[in-house]
């Protein structure tokens, strides 16, 4: 299992996006968490096989109906942890 960061830039605060997230998430089987960081990105810590990853990476270049996502910034990391859910962190 892999485990990636995803920073997103762009409209993706106010606009449901870290709901929106979770439910893809599920949808796709990826475990990890979303967040709001204070520099109006959204940051994501995801985990999940490569092609479930990368299925999830495309739909965060899309994001939820009404954000605009700018860009993404994608990184390879290594966690101890394993997720077992996907939560939502405030």
């Amino acid at each position: 299992m892999k485990t990636i960061e995803i920073i997103i830039y762009g409209r993706v605060q106010g606009v449901w996006f870290r709901k929106y997230t979770k439910i893809k998430a599920l949808e796709l089987g990826v475990m990890g968490m979303v967040k709001n960081l204070p520099n109006v990105t959204v940051q994501l810590v995801v985990q999940g096989e490569d092609h479930i990853l990368e299925a999830f990476v495309e739909w965060c270049n899309i994001g939820s109906p009404k954000s605009k996502v700018e860009r993404i910034e994608v990184s390879k990391i290594e966690s101890e942890m394993e997720y077992e859910s996907f939560e939502i962190k405030h």
